[in-house]
């Protein structure tokens, strides 16, 4: 794979000439690490953005064995500075729409998770305000179940719709099924989220919403690193235990590799500090999670997903 990257840099995408007639953004070779939060890593072979979810099933169903990854708002991924092979799939402005029904708000995947909590807010709508602090898409909250004081997107989730693997358009109602988990979706990985639909709790006044939003604003602030280059939780917490708790008791708060180090805020956050590469951040996440194991003896799961190869 390293090869064929290597090669592939200097020379037209074959994929281009194997599209199909699409609507929307169609590039080759275009740069990811501005997309990211952490700010590193390589090119996409061929970046898509469709222009509306039936582009999207033309593209998957007319592609079924090529590479297809999502990438949402970039807040909770590694590019690898090889880059990606294959196909990424961004959805852009058409996905992005937030719609209210009564106590329901009906947004698009590419909607941004807080403001979700923003409309909901606006609207006299309770039950999101765990939200206003998530970095992140609508798509990438339902794929790892992003949560926050003990709330978690399923919570409120009522209805989803997807592109299955085989290019299909279907509604789900999640409930009563195995769907999600603690940080984890178990639908398949290459469905790709399109919209979903979340219901709340209407209320008269909404001074008690901005008054809960205010609270876990300040609590963000106070506990978590702030204007840095950082996706967030690097790591799942273990069952019952605090992945930060077992940073610091591995030692490896302030630990370093190249530009990128761990938070003397919070130790379960990496940070970007100018000029890291997404192997230095790799690199640093698995010293952790060897200190933490040997210290420990707690296997530590990368909560930040991991995209794309190693540069060849």
């Amino acid at each position: 794979m390293r090869g064929f990257w290597a090669r592939l840099r200097h020379r037209k995408s074959a994929l281009i000439d194997r599209l199909p007639p699409l609507s929307g953004v169609v590039s080759e070779h275009v740069p990811l690490a501005r997309k990211t939060w952490f700010g590193v890593g390589g090119a996409a072979e061929v970046y898509i953005e469709p222009a509306d979810v039936t582009d999207l099933s033309v593209l998957i169903r007319c592609l079924p064995d090529e590479p297809v990854t999502v990438l949402g708002a970039g807040s909770n991924v590694l590019i690898r500075d090889g880059g990606i092979p294959g196909i990424v799939v961004k959805l852009g402005k058409p996905f992005a729409e937030i719609r209210i029904d009564g106590n329901r708000l009906i947004c698009g995947a590419a909607a941004s998770v807080m403001e979700v909590a923003r409309v909901a807010e606006r609207n006299n709508i309770a039950g999101f305000e765990f939200l206003c602090g998530i970095p992140g898409s609508v798509g990438g909250a339902l794929r790892m179940n992003a949560g926050a004081h003990g709330q978690a997107v399923f919570d409120r989730l009522e209805r989803l719709t997807a592109v299955t693997g085989a290019g299909e358009i279907v509604d789900i109602d999640p409930h009563g099924m195995d769907v999600f988990g603690y940080r984890q979706c178990h639908l398949p990985s290459d469905w790709i989220f399109v919209e979903a639909i979340f219901s709340g709790d209407m209320v008269a006044d909404a001074a008690s919403i901005r008054e809960k939003t205010a609270e876990y604003k300040k609590h963000r602030e106070a506990t978590q690193p702030q204007g840095v280059r950082t996706a967030g939780s690097t790591f799942k917490n273990p069952e019952g235990l605090a992945a930060w708790r077992l940073i610091e008791k591995a030692g490896m708060r302030g630990a370093r590799v190249g530009g990128a180090v761990i938070s003397d805020k919070h130790a379960n956050f990496i940070i970007n500090t100018g000029g890291a590469t997404a192997a230095d951040i790799e690199a640093l996440g698995e010293q952790v999670r060897a200190a933490v194991l040997k210290k420990c003896g707690v296997v530590l799961e990368w909560e930040v997903k991991k995209l794309g190869v190693d540069r060849g």
